[in-house]
């Protein structure tokens, strides 16, 4: 499929078509070193909090700046490699494309692009030093933008500083008052 301009977008196909070329344009402009016939696309409409995930298998022992050998790799549950990278899988979330301009969409596509990088090159990824300076280098976060309203929001009772977005019931929310801010080491509010 020929990818649509960008504000043509109206199918899932189409966003994966258009993303896809988006980023083998950024792989040859700012020579990113990937290898795209390794890699599935995929659209999520039921991701709520995350824009877009790199999915991969864990390889136990892998770390962010160690090369790993594809040869001998092995991941959990016994799948050898076999000289080349395991598949991953490029999951774009709809709704954050839906609610975000092109500029962080773009943005949104070179961060999991450092994923994927770290990834064929070292088995693993994460958002660590290695990570924060190929984002700069690629001129995107370190962590994306939301595009969903959280369930509740946690801010700090004496600056009123945002201390955690959450999307669902959990013991932070339940049992705010056993936490301090960080900031101010003041109680939490729950809103």
């Amino acid at each position: 499929m020929t990818a649509p301009p960008y504000d043509d977008i109206e199918t899932h196909d189409e966003l994966l078509a258009w993303s896809r070329e988006y980023c083998k344009e950024v792989r040859r402009e700012q020579l990113v070193d990937v290898r795209f016939d390794l890699v599935e696309w995929e659209v999520s409409t039921r991701a709520k909090r995350r824009a877009a995930a790199l999915k991969r298998p864990k390889i136990p022992g892998a770390e962010v700046g160690t090369p790993i050998d594809w040869d001998s790799a092995e991941a959990a549950g016994g799948r050898v490699a076999d000289g080349r990278p395991f598949p991953a899988t490029l999951s774009l979330t709809w709704d954050a494309f839906a609610a975000f301009d092109r500029e962080q969409w773009e943005s949104t596509l070179r961060h999991e692009l450092v994923h994927l990088e770290q990834y064929q090159r070292c088995g693993t990824t994460g958002h660590g030093r290695a990570f924060k300076e190929r984002a700069r280098e690629l001129d995107t976060e370190v962590h994306c933008e939301t595009f969903s309203d959280p369930k509740y929001v946690l801010r700090c009772a004496d600056c009123d500083a945002l201390v955690a977005r959450r999307y669902r019931e959990c013991k932070l929310v339940r049992r705010a008052e056993e936490y301090r801010s960080s900031c101010c080491d003041a109680a939490l509010a729950v809103e």
